[in-house]
């Protein structure tokens, strides 16, 4: 073997070996901020009117009095040059009964993004509200944020626990009404032997 047979084999060796990675710990990069290790805990795409919407929330699960931030892409379908404006970005509570809403600021597009930062002080889950304009036409888009562990036994699961309690709750009554009624026709055949004169 000549040298340049043992130089090509090597360098063979040394690029079969190098894997160039495109992940961080386990998870593809193309799912991470640019200023987070963690992918966003959501990613919604979505087409609304003249535009395609794509919004984040990070981190990937945000906790009370912890900092986040939401990013929002928008650009025009038919060109897909980026929307230049105001975002208005607002926040309600996700419930029925709670009709408050926080403005959370007005942010300029940054690079192609709309980035807003946001701090909860209390677990729950929310509504985020990304608004603009264009062409004098409003542009409203709401998407969930749960901040926090989750409660453990969601809706259905409440539904179902109450519904057991209320079948338990039936089912102790009815045999306690049952109990007392053959206790008292019981009492009454020994009194109405009694009074006749009990004859075996």
């Amino acid at each position: 073997m000549n040298i340049n047979t043992i130089l090509v084999m090597t360098s063979l060796l040394f690029v079969t070996f190098n894997s160039f990675a495109h992940h961080v710990l386990g998870r593809p990069s193309y799912s991470l901020g640019e200023d987070s290790n963690t992918p966003p805990s959501m990613q919604v795409e979505t087409q609304i009117g003249e535009y395609y919407v794509t919004y984040m929330a990070f981190p990937a699960f945000p906790k009370p009095g912890d900092s986040g931030r939401v990013n929002l892409y928008a650009s025009r379908i038919d060109n897909g040059l980026p929307f230049n404006g105001k975002v208005r970005f607002k926040v309600r509570d996700d419930s029925f009964f709670s009709s408050k809403e926080e403005i959370l600021g007005v942010q300029n597009i940054d690079d192609g993004v709309y980035r807003q930062g946001f701090v909860f002080k209390d677990a729950g889950d929310y509504i985020v509200t990304a608004e603009f304009e264009s062409n004098g036409e409003p542009y409203v888009i709401d998407f969930p944020l749960r901040i926090g562990e989750p409660f453990p036994i969601g809706p259905i699961g409440l539904t179902i626990f109450v519904i057991s309690l209320l079948l338990l709750f039936v089912n102790i009554t009815q045999r306690k009404r049952l109990a007392h009624v053959k206790a008292s026709q019981h009492h009454q055949k020994d009194s109405n032997e009694q009074s006749a004169g009990y004859k075996p």
